[in-house]
């Protein structure tokens, strides 16, 4: 049976202005690029964005960069030139959507704040991604991932009673603002169908991070202010048995918190060397018992896993539909056979570097392939192509690349 035809990318014909840098903005671009826009990477003169000083890198290329800026058209423009300014406005009067990621106010100086731009593009989907928002008593600040994840509460109940909170490793406040942004930038493009306007969109990461909790909020608030959220190691005393457990030769997370995958559970460890009547005990049966008698539970199941290799326990568990899994190291997950079947490294052909392999986005759709083979641009790579494009003809481009009004590596 011959495969169904590739339909075309959904945001096919979209062209997006993707006036970003770092982290959250330049995710946003990928993603839109991924799902088929015609995505233009506008960078300063000289050093561009900061994401092409970040590690990691290989000679002088930031595979940072690379992961977050593939599938992009490259451009470098001066706009305090009069001609890269106006250059700077046609492109956005041509455009659907413009991401940036700035201290709020910051581009209002430069002529490219959304009430300016949208005067005469009032289609523009304008997505403003920082910080704190553009409203609110701190939203002049400036700020990191790092710093809403502190803020946010989520840091706080992360590690062991008693120590400082770790760090958590990745950009969580930066790619979960990001994804968000990306879902309202397309329920702004499907409600601009109707209403034929644009508008802007005001991300922060401080929100984003607040929003993620679950738990902890309704915890809160619906306690009377009585019940907070606080560190608990290696597992969730309101939620047991759900956890993180040492074997012989290396750590596995046991998700046995549903009542009939408890049963299958303690049966398991009374019959291979568990306690008697480990199994049978309904007081453990139900959730709120199995959280009054969480450490009686725990004395039990972590000596039982830590006398075995990892590999055992995760055998019998699976044999029981019981979820678990082995805590990988990187190199485990790029060698994992799901990986590798979802197709979630993607395999680019840079034309300095050769193969490299990056990290795919999750997207799987039915009708398309949302890969992404085309390597993040140099440095103003695509600088004559965009400005032709907008009617420039080839004398005012080559003069405006000997005035370094566009800018190539």
């Amino acid at each position: 049976m011959s495969a169904a035809p590739q339909r075309a990318l959904p945001l096919a014909g979209f062209r997006v202005i993707d006036y970003s840098h770092f982290l959250a903005g330049p995710y946003v671009g990928r993603c839109l690029a991924a799902l088929g826009a015609e995505v233009i990477k506008v960078e300063r003169p000289g050093t561009g964005d900061a994401g092409r000083q970040h590690a990691w890198f290989v000679g002088d290329h930031s595979g940072y960069f690379l992961q977050q800026n593939m599938g992009k058209k490259g451009l470098s423009v001066n706009t305090k030139d009069p001609r890269g300014r106006v250059l700077m406005k046609k492109l956005v009067d041509s455009a659907d959507v413009f991401v940036e990621n700035y201290r709020p106010g910051a581009l209002d100086k430069l002529g490219l704040g959304y009430a300016e731009l949208a005067e005469t593009n009032p289609g523009l989907v304008y997505c403003s991604i920082s910080a704190y928002g553009h409203t609110g008593p701190d939203s002049h600040r400036a700020g990191f991932g790092l710093i809403a994840e502190a803020k946010s509460g989520i840091m706080q109940m992360v590690g062991n009673p008693g120590e400082a909170p770790p760090l958590l490793r990745i950009s969580l406040g930066d790619m979960y603002t990001g994804i968000h942004a990306v879902a309202a930038i397309n329920a702004a493009l499907l409600g601009r169908v109707k209403s034929g306007r644009g508008q802007h969109i005001d991300m922060a990461l401080y929100d984003t991070l607040v929003s993620m909790h679950e738990y902890a909020v309704q915890c809160y608030t619906l306690s009377n202010g009585q019940e907070v959220p606080v560190q608990t190691g290696h597992d969730m005393p309101n939620s047991t048995l759900y956890g993180v457990f040492r074997a012989q030769d290396g750590d596995l997370v046991i998700a046995a918190q549903v009542d009939d995958a408890w049963k299958r559970f303690a049966a398991l460890v009374e019959k291979n060397g568990g306690p008697a009547g480990f199994g049978s005990d309904t007081r453990l049966h139900a959730s709120a018992g199995r959280n009054t008698h969480r450490v009686e539970i725990l004395e039990v199941v972590k000596p039982w896993v830590a006398a075995q290799p990892v590999a055992q326990v995760l055998k019998m568990l699976d044999g029981i539909d019981v979820p678990a899994a082995k805590v990988q190291r990187i190199d485990e997950v790029l060698a994992d056979p799901q990986i590798r079947a979802r197709g979630m490294v993607v395999e680019q052909d840079h034309p300095v570097l050769g193969k490299i392999r990056l990290p795919n986005l999750p997207f799987r759709m039915s009708g398309c392939d949302t890969s992404i083979t085309q390597v993040a641009p140099e440095l103003g790579e695509h600088n004559a192509e965009i400005a032709a494009s907008l009617g420039f003809d080839a004398t005012q481009i080559a003069d405006m690349q000997a005035d370094g009004v566009l800018y190539s590596k």
